[in-house]
């Protein structure tokens, strides 16, 4: 199973393997506030979920797996592994030659992740810079190969513009081509789709599948979009308030037996049920089996 918390790993699995055990990741102070609360689970080389509504903790999941936390927030885990090398120890120097080149993440929105003031070209060529010792032309063949990789039309040309002349999903794909040039072993996606429309989202999303199986890459793909997750993932982990509250095969979502998960799947508008009241959450039942009744 892509999830695991609890089983042993074999000795030199590590290898392939993204590991987090107790990640907790907080606001320091007198009573400090924890955003998300002492999880575990591991990733392979496969397609997983983290899935929940607005403020579970899974951007903030997302940005401890990439040492991308914002001030003051502060992380803490028993083991935070990238391909068997320890993440918690990492000064900030020791990540920069992580991020791209074992470890990409891609945005939101294109509009803000890209630089306004640098061509397509420049930018999706960085990380060659950064994390490679590649002549000009090497460069070039290697920007071109990734544009075209993508979907995008005549990236010779394409490379000359500017972020602005971009449509939405030329932007999402030029930050996926730039996410991936460097093959990284595993790509976090955070909300990759929102800022797209629905038939661009469907593009965007195969266009992440393919390349992530052709590349034999482990993804985790941030949303809160269960029919999404379910037609593009393997596994989900279902948030809520900071906590891991649900584990099961994309596949078994439909019949979803914890009643925060269940709700999630249950109340996705559609025609049929067009002037229906959607499912609402039980709050005080989920607070009793997250063990938070009671709490402040």
């Amino acid at each position: 199973m892509a999830i695991n918390s609890t089983t042993p790993q074999a000795a030199g699995a590590d290898s392939n393997l993204l590991i987090a055990k107790d990640l907790t990741v907080y606001v320091p102070g007198p009573q400090p506030i924890e955003l998300v609360k002492s999880i575990s689970f591991s990733v392979g080389q496969e397609r997983v979920a983290l899935v929940g509504e607005s403020g579970s903790g899974k951007s903030m999941t997302a940005r401890a797996l990439m040492g991308l936390l914002p001030s003051p927030c502060q992380m803490q885990a028993s083991q935070l592994t990238l391909g068997g090398q320890d993440l918690t120890r990492l000064k900030e120097r020791e990540w920069n030659p992580l991020r791209g080149n074992r470890i990409a993440m891609v945005m939101q929105d294109p509009k803000h992740a890209l630089n306004p003031a640098q061509p397509i070209g420049k930018q999706v060529e960085e990380p060659l810079r950064l994390h490679g010792r590649f002549s000009r032309s090497e460069r070039k063949e290697q920007r071109l190969d990734m544009l075209n990789a993508v979907g995008l039309p005549n990236p010779a040309q394409l490379s000359k513009l500017y972020p602005h002349q971009l449509s939405g999903g030329m932007g999402q794909r030029v930050m996926l081509a730039i996410a991936l040039i460097n093959r990284p072993q595993w790509l976090v996606a955070d909300e990759p789709t929102s800022a797209l429309d629905y038939e661009m989202r469907e593009q965007v999303l195969k266009l992440i599948e393919r390349l992530v199986d052709e590349r034999n890459m482990g993804l985790v793909l941030i949303s809160h979009d269960l029919q999404q997750v379910s037609q593009y993932t393997e596994q989900v982990m279902v948030m809520y308030k900071g906590q891991i509250v649900d584990r099961l095969a994309s596949s078994q979502l439909a019949q979803a037996t914890h009643p925060y998960t269940h709700t999630l799947w249950s109340c996705r508008p559609s025609k049929a049920t067009r002037g229906e009241m959607l499912p609402v959450l039980d709050r005080a039942l989920l607070a009793r089996l997250s063990g938070e009744e009671g709490q402040p």
